[in-house]
C-alpha cells in the first residue's frame, strides 16, 4: 500500500481548499445554517466547472473516472471547511447508484447533469422508527400497470428542496431485501416536503409520499436488486464520509492548538500546562490514525479490493475521532467554546450529527463484527 500522494492529487487538494476558502468561508457556513436550500451556489457552480462534482463518475457521462483516493481528498477538504454541499447525496450516492445499476437511458439522462452540477439527486432512505438495514424500508411500492404507487414517508432527506430527483428506496415484497430503487420527481403530485432541523443545522427534509405514481421506467436496476445496489454504493460512500470526518477533526485540532498557543493563564500559554498538552497529543494521535485508516480504505477500494471491513472501520473510527477531538477542543477553549461566537462549536455540533448519520456507531460495529467473525461469509443484518 502506497499512501504517498501524487503531484496531481496534491493539486486537487489545493484546488478544493482554495475553492472552499474563496466561496465558503466560515461566514458563509454560518449564514447557511437551517437555510431551506442549504448550499452556496457559487461554490457548487465552480465545483461543477472544475470537474470536482463528477470526479468519481464515469468518463463516458461527463465524469472524471477517478478513484476513491481522489474522492477522499476532496471530502477531507470539505470536512475541514464544513462546506455544506449536495456532493455526497448527489454525486456519490445518487450518481453512484445510477452508475452501478442504471439503464443506458437513465445514465444518459442524469449522469452528465449530476456530474456538471446542473441537476441534483438525493436519497430518500430512512424512515420513522426504521433502522439502517433493509427492514427499515417500509415505504410501499404497489404495482399499477406500467407504474407503481408509492405510499409512506422518509426522513432526513438532504437538500430535498433543491433536488431534481429523489432516489427512493421502496419495499416491493415481504422478504427482507425486497427493496427497489426509484427516481421520483419531488414536485410530483402526492409528494410533500417539510423541513427538519438538526443539531448540525444542516438542510434536511421530511418527505411524505401519498399514492405517488412512478413509471416503471424510473426503477433503477432489476426487480429486487435495489438493496444490493444501495449497500454496495454505501460501502463506497462511507469512505467519503470518513474522509470528511477526518478533515473536520484535523481542522478542529489545528484551531485548538492555535488557541492553546495564544491563550494565556498565569502568564503562560495554555499549551504549556501538561494536562492540556496531553489532550492535544492524544488528539493528534487520533487524527493521524483516522486519516491513515481512511487512506487505507480508499486505497483498497481504488485497488479493487473488498472494503466490507475497512469502509465501516474507517467511518466508525473517523467519526468517533471527530466527536472526541471536538469535545476535547470545547474543554480547552473553556466556557466560551460553547458560545455561538466561537467557531469550534460549529465543528462540535457537526461531529455528533455525522456520527449518527449514514450508518451510525451501532450499525457500523455490527458490520465490522460480522467481517471479523465471519470472514468472507455474506454479511446479513436484516434485524436492523
Amino acid at each position: 500500500m502506497d499512501l504517498d500522494f501524487t503531484e496531481e492529487q496534491n493539486m486537487l487538494r489545493d484546488t478544493v481548499r482554495g475553492l472552499c476558502e474563496q466561496y465558503c468561508d466560515v461566514a458563509v457556513v454560518r449564514k447557511l445554517e437551517d437555510d431551506p436550500t442549504g448550499y452556496p451556489r457559487d461554490l457548487w457552480t465552480k465545483m461543477g466547472e472544475l470537474g470536482v462534482i463528477g470526479l468519481m463518475l464515469p468518463e463516458a457521462h461527463g465524469g472524471g473516472a477517478q478513484s476513491a483516493l481522489e474522492g477522499a481528498i476532496v471530502f477531507e477538504e470539505i470536512g475541514r471547511a464544513l462546506a455544506p454541499t449536495p456532493l455526497f447525496a448527489s454525486a456519490i450516492m445518487t450518481g453512484g447508484v445510477l452508475a452501478r445499476a442504471g439503464s443506458g437511458e437513465q445514465q444518459a439522462a442524469w449522469l452528465p447533469k449530476i456530474a456538471a452540477g446542473t441537476a441534483i439527486g438525493t436519497p430518500a432512505w430512512l424512515e420513522p422508527k426504521g433502522g439502517f438495514g433493509p427492514r427499515g424500508v417500509q415505504l410501499v411500492a404497489t404495482p399499477d400497470g406500467d407504474s407503481v404507487r408509492l405510499t409512506g414517508e422518509k426522513r432526513h432527506v438532504l437538500f430535498a428542496s433543491a433536488a431534481d430527483r429523489l432516489l427512493v428506496l421502496a419495499r416491493t415484497g415481504a422478504n427482507d431485501t425486497d427493496v427497489d430503487l426509484f427516481l421520483v420527481d419531488p414536485n410530483a403530485p402526492g409528494v410533500t416536503l417539510t423541513q427538519q432541523y438538526s443539531m448540525a443545522s444542516d438542510t434536511q427534509y421530511h418527505v411524505a409520499f401519498n399514492d405517488v405514481r412512478v413509471p416503471m421506467s424510473d426503477r433503477i436496476g432489476a426487480a429486487g436488486s435495489g438493496w444490493a445496489t444501495w449497500d454496495a454504493t454505501m460501502h463506497q460512500g462511507i469512505i467519503m464520509l470518513a474522509a470528511e470526518a477526518a478533515g473536520g477533526a484535523g481542522r478542529a485540532l489545528e484551531m485548538t492548538v492555535d488557541y492553546a498557543k495564544t491563550r494565556t493563564q498565569f502568564d503562560k500559554p495554555l499549551g504549556a500546562f501538561q494536562a492540556i498538552s496531553h489532550y492535544l497529543a492524544d488528539g493528534s494521535t487520533e487524527v493521524d490514525g483516522a486519516q491513515t485508516l481512511v487512506s487505507e480504505a480508499a486505497w483498497a477500494h481504488a485497488a479493487g479490493k473488498s472494503v466490507a471491513r475497512l469502509a465501516p472501520m474507517a467511518k466508525l473510527f473517523a467519526c468517533r475521532t471527530f466527536r472526541s477531538v471536538t469535545a476535547m477542543a470545547q474543554q480547552v477553549h473553556g466556557g466560551i467554546g460553547f458560545t455561538i461566537e466561537f467557531d469550534i462549536q460549529l465543528f462540535f455540533r457537526r461531529a455528533k450529527q455525522q456520527q449518527i448519520s449514514w450508518w451510525d456507531t451501532r450499525y457500523l460495529e455490527e458490520l465490522v463484527a460480522a467481517a471479523v467473525l465471519d470472514g468472507d461469509a455474506p454479511i446479513r443484518l436484516s434485524a436492523f
